[in-house]
């Protein structure tokens, strides 16, 4: 069930204007979204994700080292791409996303965080979304991954996941079987009564939350996290090894 427009008619948000401070000294000179994992810079993953499922009017933000991230947009042209500059203070997650309103529409929309890497293992987990999407109870439906198949992941998860596709946070001390990708779809009416400046995504999951209005789908394919050098390494040693 989907109450969404086409496919192509979506627009998307990649959020590409963190600081990568765990990545340091790579960030200092390159922005996180341009460091290169197995040959390919982080956003470009992002980028395959859209073009697969067609969605061709993105949003990228950017802050730190913009000037790359402006000439590295500027050269992509087979993507309606339009810049959101915080490079007069960043926003954060919330922040930015709400900065971009005005471009990203009055319908719900995918926001895709650039420092991870999302391979699918066969359909477009982009069209899965939109396809199981359900605006009469879901204000933001996230795109999960499980815990013990994640790479360069040393957390605790993030969510339990119900029969019914809704989400519930882990407690404290315990933990959850799925994380969140950073991959999801929102509802612009989430940002509603949202502060001005800088705030977090988690603000609108847990206003979502408390309306029983946040929903999950399990990814099928791979997952990496790309927070250290470390990481860095792993995670090219694992795609290399999935080419």
């Amino acid at each position: 069930m989907t109450d969404l427009p086409d496919l192509t008619k979506m627009r998307a948000m990649i959020l590409a204007a963190g600081l990568g401070t765990r990545l340091r000294p790579i960030t200092d000179r390159t922005p996180k979204p341009l460091v290169r994992v197995a040959g390919r810079a982080l956003i470009d993953y992002c980028l395959d994700l859209l073009r697969v499922a067609g969605i061709r009017r993105v949003v990228v933000n950017k802050h730190h080292l913009a000037g790359q991230i402006a000439d590295f947009v500027g050269n992509v042209t087979d993507l309606d791409i339009k810049l959101s500059d915080e490079t007069a203070a960043l926003l954060e997650t919330g922040g930015g996303v709400k900065k971009a309103l005005p471009v990203l529409g009055k319908d719900p929309f995918y926001v895709l965080n650039s420092d991870v890497i999302v391979l699918d293992s066969g359909t477009s987990s982009l069209k899965e979304m939109h396809d199981v999407w359900d605006g009469e109870k879901m204000d933001a439906l996230l795109l999960l991954h499980p815990v013990e198949t994640a790479v360069g992941y040393a957390g605790g998860g993030d969510f339990h996941l119900g029969t019914d596709g809704s989400l519930t946070r882990r407690q404290k001390g315990e933990g959850a079987p799925y994380l969140f990708t950073g991959v999801q779809i929102l509802n612009p009416k989430l940002f509603e009564d949202t502060p001005g400046g800088a705030f977090s995504l988690n603000l609108l999951y847990d206003k979502a939350l408390e309306n029983g209005r946040l929903f999950g789908l399990v990814h099928q394919g791979h997952w990496l996290h790309v927070g250290t050098p470390e990481a860095l390494e792993e995670a090219s040693d694992r795609i290399g090894k999935l080419s």
